[in-house]
């Protein structure tokens, strides 16, 4: 049933009783005394469904609206992927193309609509096709991203040299699922040999370094993107009733910044204590090998904005909170003797706001999966999740 029209039942349901209690107090012929007490009752339980009714309507308003916020946060990173000036894709299994950027379609030689749903084979020279297949077969088997050399061959074009840096995803489970791919054209003035860079390295060369305390608000500039050294930061906004929307933790080798999302309001926390390198936008354009390691973490906080909003399109709480602690296991849990421990310590407000209800119910919830031994804490209030 609609909620607003299951308001207006209430409440009209609601004003009828009080208006029916009104004349049987008043009739000469009935004694006070005699009024029922179901009626009383009765009337009683309709004032509550009322106010659980408005409640319901509220908590309805409050998820629609932080599900907005995180569409647009996602549609915001859609563009940042794609619209980027590198080459990116990602396949399946067995090489067919399921998402690109414009930048691939444009290497390739070929519209975006044409190029989804076609195998990486139909672009590789003859001499190679055989090799790439030996070698797409064994990409599963490992979690570091890997980088091969391979000559393409464009739609109606001529071929070329290429490097293809690529990392298997797998999903809460362990199990793969899909590659993603960075291109890039290898020319004379090829810079270096990118698979050797060490991330942290490169970008801490030169660049200012900050460091922020567990609890501590990180200041945005819109013309800087942080890369995160060490640590885990909480990204959030605020909706209209004031209450805080958890929508993003970036953890080690992340990045972030207020020039990532279209929310007017954007505010990072230090979960833990972080070491920060600042990175300006300018640099991402002029220096392609920042551009080369940037382009995929913008992706890999696309990838998490939508995690959130599946997590959100859970009708059942319960669902949801489930969906939460999958993922919070697989961003930040570390093997422990008793499960998997998240390193970082949530609060009930926190989980909340990520589900969308309130405090008192994830409460309530995370009580009764202690009760079932699915949870537990250890002696830093850490959560360990039962494997």
């Amino acid at each position: 049933m609609n909620i607003e029209l299951f308001i207006q039942r209430a409440e009209a349901l609601h004003k009828q009783l009080a208006d029916l209690y009104q004349t049987a107090s008043v009739l000469p012929w009935i004694p006070p005394d005699l009024l029922p007490q179901a009626f009383k009752e009765l009337y009683s339980n309709s004032k509550m469904v009322q106010l659980a009714a408005e409640q319901l309507y509220q908590q309805n308003e409050e998820l629609l609206q932080t599900r907005n916020l995180l569409e647009a946060e996602r549609l915001h990173y859609y563009d940042l992927f794609e619209f980027a000036p590198d080459a990116y894709f990602v396949t399946n299994s067995e090489g067919i193309i399921q998402e690109s950027n414009l930048a691939t379609a444009k290497l390739l030689n070929v519209s975006k609509q044409i190029l989804l749903g076609q195998s990486m084979i139909n672009f590789i020279s003859i001499e190679e096709k055989e090799s790439f297949r030996s070698e797409l077969n064994q990409l599963f088997q490992s979690d570091e991203s890997k980088e091969i050399v391979l000559r393409l061959q464009p739609a109606h074009g001529e071929s070329f040299d290429a490097t293809l840096t690529v990392a298997t995803v797998r999903n809460q489970y362990g199990k793969p699922t899909c590659l993603r791919w960075l291109l890039r054209h290898i020319n004379q003035n090829n810079y270096h040999d990118l698979g050797a860079i060490n991330h942290d390295d490169f970008l801490s060369q030169g660049r200012p370094i900050y460091t922020y305390s567990k609890g501590e608000d990180i200041p945005l500039n819109p013309l800087v993107i942080f890369y995160i050294r060490q640590g885990i930061v909480k990204l959030n906004t605020f909706c209209e009733t004031g209450e805080e929307i958890l929508v993003g933790l970036a953890k080690q080798q992340m990045v972030f910044g207020s020039n990532m999302t279209s929310l007017s309001i954007y505010q990072a926390t230090a979960l833990s204590d972080v070491e920060l390198v600042s990175i300006h936008l300018t640099e991402l354009s002029l220096n392609p090998i920042i551009s080369h390691i940037i382009l995929p973490k913008i992706n890999q906080r696309l990838r998490q904005t939508e995690s959130f909003l599946v997590i959100l399109s859970k009708r059942k709480v319960e669902d949801r909170l489930h969906h939460l602690l999958q993922f919070l296991k697989q961003e930040i849990g570390e093997p422990s003797a008793e499960g998997t421990r998240l390193n970082i310590r949530f609060t009930h407000e926190d989980i909340a706001s990520a589900c969308g209800t309130t405090r008192v119910t994830i409460t309530r919830l995370l009580g009764k999966l202690q009760q079932q031994d699915l949870i537990i804490f250890d002696s830093k209030k850490h959560m360990i999740l039962r494997n």
